[in-house]
């Protein structure tokens, strides 16, 4: 029987915190809601979410030291998932209605808005995964829901062996853009799992299997 695996989803006063909670537990793990830096640390997987303006993430993050707590966790080769803006922050900066905003810099690349005269991106959108891909086993046609007007529309990092290559999911909105990225320890949706019915209950249980 496998373990039941402890997830922390950081609240930090931004996402969808309990539909992720909930989300979470029908995957499969054992959830706890805090900013608690011990608890986040020892977890076996840390959540991230994020909804609002990239510049607002930022600064809550900053407030609890979340910013901290996901560096930390990383640098120990710790699973830390990101959701939506919870994925855009990992990226060097966020360009929003001209604010230009510091991120996290787990990735290099500028998070900006997507070329379409539609915004935001709001429904449901297939995704193409990548060869190998772990979160996306078994739910590879599947579509996910999204709500946003910003992504990330280029991969710029470049990984050379031993290192194994990340991969990369697309969706397309007005031209493509990473819908989601499995980076070793660091993995991170644009879409909303938890708002993505039994794919998206997949997925995070996909997730849940690489804990441990």
């Amino acid at each position: 029987m496998t373990a039941t695996r402890r997830v922390v989803l950081l609240d930090y006063g931004s996402g969808n915190i309990h539909s992720a909670a909930k989300a979470l537990e029908r995957a499969g793990a054992e959830v706890q809601v805090t900013a608690d830096r011990a608890a986040a640390m020892e977890a076996d997987g840390l959540v991230v979410p994020g909804v609002g303006a990239f510049k607002a993430v930022m600064d809550q993050l900053r407030a609890v030291r979340g910013d901290e707590i996901i560096d930390r966790r990383l640098a120990g080769g710790r699973p830390v998932l990101g959701i939506c803006v919870g994925m855009q922050v990992l990226f060097d900066r966020g360009v929003e209605r001209g604010v230009d905003t510091e991120g996290l810099g787990e990735w290099p690349g500028v998070v900006t808005e997507l070329p379409s005269p539609v915004l935001p991106h709001m429904g449901w959108n297939t995704v193409r995964p990548d060869v190998g891909s772990v979160l996306f086993e078994g739910i590879e046609d599947e579509r996910f829901y999204f709500v946003h007007s910003y992504a990330a529309q280029e991969w710029l990092l470049d990984v050379v062996p031993p290192f194994p290559q990340p991969r990369l999911t697309w969706s397309e909105h007005g031209g493509p853009f990473l819908a989601a990225v499995e980076n070793g320890p660091l993995s991170a949706t644009q879409f909303h799992p938890e708002k993505s019915s039994e794919a998206g209950i997949r997925l995070l249980a996909n997730w849940l299997g690489t804990l441990g």
